[in-house]
């Protein structure tokens, strides 16, 4: 089958060395060259440096042109393949190929709609997550979808999550595309009325806060990433809290309190201590939590909100 590829980021990547493997893909099309790091260089996309790897043609484009357009047409796809492009994609686009635009989307829809759907899966305490293989139209991942898998969120930061949700979807993908080209896959239409939107994380969301429960502030830390760290002021100086779990240790610190069990260095919340792991106060390294709290010499105090 001849394939056009559409993605950007590191998700993408497995679902394009999946399609590779099993299909001819004639032409990979991602976002242009980008600071994408605390650096000011630019930098490709994870999937165009893939393509490259490959040896597959590349077109970059933010915008669906004339000039992509074009583009897509020559390539004479049977199939235009998605995952997590970043590019509305205009009606020109979903009809050109005989089989459609098919995405990968991260989550088990109608459940997260959206920009975040693995982090708001994660804060929301969700028992289970999952990629889908939809159509795509013209509302947000609203089009019907032919095939699920899911996998368990517990305890697993967005990052791993994202690693293995984009596995899970590159494998769903060309186990299923088949059915799709020959007319035998079974398009389910979401229940509108079980749809929940994942819109994109505000830093401030993932603020660590007292004033909520330890497990709120352990889901905040699993959500967190570069682009929205889980930040707190800790001995009244800003810090990025890397790792972090509920803790059972007793007695627990009041709400605010940071003290040491032992080895546990633990925060006091509104219903019990989150247990700190790993840390980065501004300004300097990441380190274990024993190690930064031993740098206070026994001047733990108190931590807040980051306002």
């Amino acid at each position: 089958m001849r394939v056009v590829f559409m993605g950007t980021p590191a998700f993408s990547v497995p679902s394009l060395r999946a399609l590779t493997r099993e299909h001819e893909v004639v032409l990979v099309v991602t976002r242009p060259d980008a600071v994408r790091s605390r650096g000011k260089r630019l930098e490709p996309s994870p999937v165009k440096v893939a393509a490259e790897e490959l040896g597959l043609p590349v077109l970059e484009t933010s915008r669906m042109t004339p000039e992509a357009l074009d583009a897509l047409r020559a390539a004479d796809a049977d199939v235009f393949c998605v995952a997590a492009y970043g590019c509305i994609l205009p009606e020109a686009v979903l009809t050109m190929a005989p089989l459609g635009c098919v995405n990968v989307h991260a989550s088990l829809l109608p459940r997260w709609r959206g920009a975040a759907p693995i982090q708001r899966s994660i804060l929301a305490g969700d028992a289970e997550t999952g990629v889908s293989i939809m159509r795509i139209g013209q509302g947000v991942d609203t089009g019907d979808y032919c095939a699920q898998a899911a996998t368990t969120v517990a305890g697993k930061t967005a990052d791993e999550l994202t690693a293995e949700l984009a596995e899970m979807g590159g494998e769903l993908l060309v186990e299923v595309l088949p059915a799709i080209a020959d007319g035998t896959a079974v398009w389910a239409v979401q229940d509108e009325s079980k749809v929940t939107h994942a819109a994109k994380i505000a830093k401030e969301e993932l603020r660590l806060d007292p004033a909520v429960s330890a497990l709120e502030n352990a889901r905040r830390v699993l959500a967190s990433s570069d682009a929205a760290p889980a930040r707190c002021v800790l001995a009244g100086k800003p810090a990025r809290v890397l790792a972090a779990v509920v803790s059972d240790a007793s007695p627990v610190p009041a709400e605010g309190q940071i003290t040491c069990a032992g080895k546990r260095v633990l925060l006091g919340c509104a219903d019990g201590a989150l247990e700190l792991v790993s840390v980065k106060p501004d300004g300097k390294r990441a380190m274990p939590a024993t190690a930064w709290v031993a740098g206070l010499q026994g001047k733990a105090g108190s931590w807040e909100r980051l306002s």
